[in-house]
């Protein structure tokens, strides 16, 4: 990030609703113990995800990728007293943390870890999703879509992640995941069973909508 960006974000995280005072303690040993912390979903990308968790109010919802459980809990945000929340996470090693965090937050009836690869795990799954959020494994987003698209409800909402990869998904010569990611950008568009957008937040965040 250029210093006028970091000054930018900063200013707009000064004029958002502050962080839960949980996910703030979740962020800091999420910076102190793991070694690629900025795969957190953070401060703006979670105020979001909570924002529109609340205003879909969804009875299931599915997360792909956990990492320390940030964006679970802002997820979680809007889920109504006989919810669930599935969240799906590769690395066996974040499973302690994670549950936690799930336990800290009052969540545990609510919220369950799936501990194994999405592509296994989702077919294990019953029943429709009102809202998703694609946020591991870069190379298998497309994947991934394809095993939920079909069991999205109608108006539910699909989140996608980093799909800018630092801005290589615009450089004329793609690295492979840019290149990924772009095909991904472009099955999405190109899909007319949702409307989708692209948010330049973080590092790209698309929001598409299940139509009637």
């Amino acid at each position: 990030m250029t210093k006028e960006t970091d000054r930018i974000t900063e200013y707009c995280e000064n004029h958002s609703s502050p962080q839960p005072p949980l996910l703030y303690e979740l962020e800091r040993e999420t910076y102190l113990k793991t070694l690629a912390p900025q795969m957190i979903s953070g401060h703006l990308q979670g105020r979001l995800l909570g924002l529109l968790s609340s205003l879909l109010q969804p009875k299931v919802i599915l997360e792909i990728g956990s990492f320390t459980g940030y964006a679970t809990l802002c997820l979680a945000e809007g889920l109504p007293e006989d919810g669930r929340l599935h969240t799906i996470e590769a690395n066996e090693e974040m499973g302690p943390m994670i549950r936690r965090y799930i336990e800290k937050a009052g969540l545990e009836n609510k919220v369950q870890l799936h501990i194994g690869k999405a592509q296994e795990v989702i077919p294990e799954l019953e029943g429709q999703f009102d809202m998703v959020f694609i946020d591991a494994g870069k190379l298998d987003y497309a994947r991934h879509y394809d095993l939920i698209i079909d069991r999205v409800n109608p108006g539910g909402l699909i989140l996608a992640d980093n799909v800018l990869w630092n801005g290589k998904v615009v450089f004329p010569n793609k690295d492979k995941d840019a290149k990924t990611l772009d095909a991904f950008n472009k099955k999405i568009r190109e899909d007319d069973r949702v409307e989708t957008i692209i948010l330049p937040l973080r590092d790209g965040l698309t929001i598409a909508r299940k139509k009637p």
